[in-house]
């Protein structure tokens, strides 16, 4: 798909009602948990946002995924949008997923053109609500990775995450008494799954619904 044509069609596929709940569990670890998808979330939930962040290539349109580095955490070795939780001096949410990613990857926020959002997602292990913010640069950035955050860029091919190849399955172990069946893609070497891998199959729908 050329970088023209993505950006129109995201342009008019997010002003449409989004799939949510129905293309979340189509790569949600089983079993689902269902406080994901509660119409009413708890009161302390915190609110995160993430960047996908489209940019053109000599093969295509690139977003950036990063690696997190090992940590004691819930997130900790896993892959994700470059982003990050709501502060007190950010406006909204879509100034979360810009200022985050700037910090992270290293991006000019102020040159990032914003095209609109995916559905919002429940991440019940951490209590996030993470949001995700579509955007888009009109050429290729240089990437910087924040030492402390990312551990690295992985730069994603879109036209490689829509070849059904890529996905695929495999039970995840978390200790003796946690196993998920867990669909996942499989992206430059890494296991992308969990909450990455459900916004990664929302886009993948309304690019699906709306190809030409």
């Amino acid at each position: 798909m050329e970088f023209d044509q993505l950006i129109r069609q995201l342009e008019r596929r997010l002003k449409d009602p989004l799939p949510g709940k129905d293309a979340h569990l189509k790569m949600s670890p089983q079993p689902v948990d269902m406080r994901r998808f509660e119409p009413v979330l708890p009161e302390n939930h915190r609110k995160s946002g993430v960047l996908i962040l489209f940019y053109p290539g000599e093969m295509g349109s690139f977003f950036p995924l990063i690696k997190r580095p090992e940590y004691p955490g819930f997130h900790s070795g896993q892959v994700a949008f470059p982003g990050g939780k709501m502060e007190e001096g950010d406006l909204n949410i879509i100034q979360t997923a810009l200022r985050e990613a700037e910090e992270e990857v290293g991006i000019n926020r102020r040159e990032v053109q914003i095209l609109g959002k995916l559905s919002d997602l429940y991440i019940p292990t951490s209590n996030f609500l993470v949001s995700p913010v579509i955007g888009f640069l009109e050429k290729r950035p240089d990437l910087i990775p924040e030492e402390k955050e990312v551990f690295r860029i992985i730069q994603t091919n879109l036209q490689f995450l829509l070849k059904p190849e890529v996905r695929k399955q495999k039970v995840l172990e978390f200790g003796p008494a946690l196993k998920l069946d867990t669909p996942y893609f499989e992206i430059d070497g890494e296991v992308v799954w969990g909450a990455t891998a459900m916004i990664l199959s929302e886009l993948i729908q309304i690019l699906d619904l709306g190809q030409e």
